[in-house]
């Protein structure tokens, strides 16, 4: 894989990290992303900002807005990149269930 990279990284921040959970803020400028990555757990995500995301799969794209507060779920093993597809900073909390 390159070393360079078309996109600003995401930036991730680690709240918590125990033997239960892991708590990450995630801050994105217009345009950044995670980088492709696997969950290797269960998790919840709480946007901290309304949220414009791209989400790149292994099936294609798609885009999704959730609200500011609008907690959503998901089940360990999905693959994606998170991309802020809007034009303004946004942020979530993501909640890692062990």
């Amino acid at each position: 894989m390159s070393q360079y990279r078309a996109r600003p990284p995401a930036v991730p921040t680690t709240l918590i990290d125990d033997a239960v959970v892991r708590v990450i803020r995630w801050d994105f400028e217009p345009g950044a992303d995670t980088g492709h990555h696997v969950h290797g757990f269960g998790y919840v995500v709480v946007p901290m900002t309304d949220c414009r995301f791209l989400l790149e799969e292994a099936d294609g794209e798609r885009r999704v807005d959730v609200a500011k507060g609008a907690a959503y779920r998901r089940e360990a093993g999905v693959a994606h990149n998170v991309v802020n597809a809007g034009a303004e900073p946004m942020s979530f909390i993501e909640i890692e269930y062990k």
